[in-house]
């Protein structure tokens, strides 16, 4: 028995860092094999995080985007899940140290994702928002709700102002969608809660720093969208880089400031590299793992990469493959195959990547969808967006529950889960209240 009261087997042991998109196909791919499957993750769910944006703004609660990782393989033999933090892994020895003991794995795959990436900038890391865990998007809602309740209660319009702008760095499908669903709130529910408000003074903006927004996908989804914002009442700006943010201003590579109490960075994600892989020969320029067409990394038998955290480099995708859900559920499936094939004796087959196209929402009936031999906006790309992400939620209980609720809001034109369950405190926040018990 390891430390993690693992039980001996003589089938080989795979070991699965991370219960993502990558790690939960891969993990239902092997489910039923001839192998010792063993998922170590920090939280004990599966987080749903295209969705994520509904949760900040009050549409969906957590539970309704996250899903048990000990459910989704519930009953299969040889599945071990462990609550585990990993803090190195030991190539020479194949062992994973973690806070709750070591593991010994003959085959190890690394899905652990990407996190926010604030380039460096410790003031927008420190006093602006990210929106890349369930956590995180809760803090985003409660600072929200805080921000207008707060308004009500001061008579500084500027300081009012302040609490009632937005800015979203980042014109990628969450940027797009975060400001399209705040634009909805300012219109159809904020002027309802808060009567004694005037929530048209609320500003929305959102900054991006290249030539048009949703860049990787085509010209007329980015047009469309910019309209459809537009429309919603969204500032939209382009060729602007945030260079600095103190709780209260927004600093820009232009003489354009803004006024903000809350500044929601989604400009950039960066895999998360585990201590015992952060060495040069493993790591891409763009500071991704390198795998070739099976997923092993570069130099490794037994270890492999998918999903955010690997970079298979192709003719197509020369920087690697999206940091999407898509690719990484593709890699997941292919592995599988490709593990049960390796244990057999047989040659492995390299990943294709086929690519189903691309999906943003901005709003109420209005969506953007690149699929690749056809492109359409409107009404029909929103309720195929929502298809599409119905159908990959896991768990039957979770895509009823957002299906209800879809269709609630829509009726009602209403986000019912408004709520400040768990009070957030900005950094500056933390500091004045500190100094002022000293």
């Amino acid at each position: 028995m390891s430390r993690m009261n693992i039980p001996q087997s003589s089938y080989p042991r795979v070991v699965i860092i991370g219960g993502g998109f990558g790690g939960i196909a891969l993990a239902k791919k092997l489910a039923k094999k001839e192998a010792q499957v063993v998922l170590l993750d920090k939280h004990n769910y599966h987080n749903f995080q295209p969705l994520l944006y509904q949760v900040s703004t009050g549409g969906l609660e957590p539970d309704s985007i996250a899903y048990p990782i000990r459910k989704v393989l519930q009953g299969y033999p040889n599945f071990f899940f462990r609550l585990a933090q990993v803090q190195e892994v030991k190539t020479e020895t194949k062992r994973i140290k973690t806070n709750i003991g070591e593991i010994f794995y003959d085959y190890l795959v690394v899905a652990t994702g990407s996190e926010t990436n604030f380039f460096g900038n410790k003031g927008i890391e420190s006093k602006g928002m990210a929106m890349k865990t369930i956590p995180q998007s809760l803090n985003l809602r409660s600072l929200i709700l805080e921000n207008f309740e707060q308004a009500l209660l001061t008579d500084d319009l500027h300081e009012r102002d302040a609490l009632m702008n937005f800015v979203i760095v980042g014109g990628g499908p969450t940027g797009v969608e975060l400001a399209g669903a705040l634009a909805e709130i300012k219109k159809g529910i904020l002027p309802k809660d808060y009567p004694d408000l005037d929530t048209r003074r609320a500003q929305i903006n959102l900054i991006q720093g290249g030539d048009r927004i949703l860049p990787a996908m085509s010209e007329i989804a980015s047009e469309k969208a910019e309209i459809f914002l537009e429309k919603l009442g969204v500032n939209v700006w382009k060729n602007i880089r945030v260079t600095d943010y103190d709780g209260k201003k927004v600093l820009t590579n232009t003489k354009t400031t803004f006024e903000a109490e809350t500044l929601v960075w989604a400009a950039g994600v960066k895999a998360v590299i585990l201590k015992g892989l952060d060495k040069a020969q493993f790591l891409t320029k763009n500071h991704r793992l390198k795998v070739n067409e099976f997923h092993q990394i570069v130099g490794l038998d037994d270890v492999f990469a998918i999903g955010d955290v690997a970079q298979m480099e192709t003719e197509e995708f020369p920087n690697g493959h999206p940091m999407m859900a898509q690719p990484a559920i593709q890699q997941g499936r292919n592995l599988g195959d490709n593990l049960v094939r390796l244990i057999e004796g047989k040659p492995m087959k390299p990943f294709v990547y086929k690519n189903k196209g691309s999906m943003a929402t901005v709003g109420r009936n209005k969506a953007v969808v690149d699929m690749p031999k056809f492109k359409f906006q409107g009404v029909f790309a929103w309720f195929v967006w929502m298809f599409v992400h119905l159908y990959f939620l896991i768990g039957f209980r979770n895509r009823v529950v957002v299906f209800i609720n879809w269709v609630y809001n829509y009726i009602r034109f209403d986000r019912e889960a408004r709520l400040i369950i768990r009070p957030f405190k900005k950094q500056n926040q933390v500091e004045k209240d500190t100094l002022m018990q000293d």
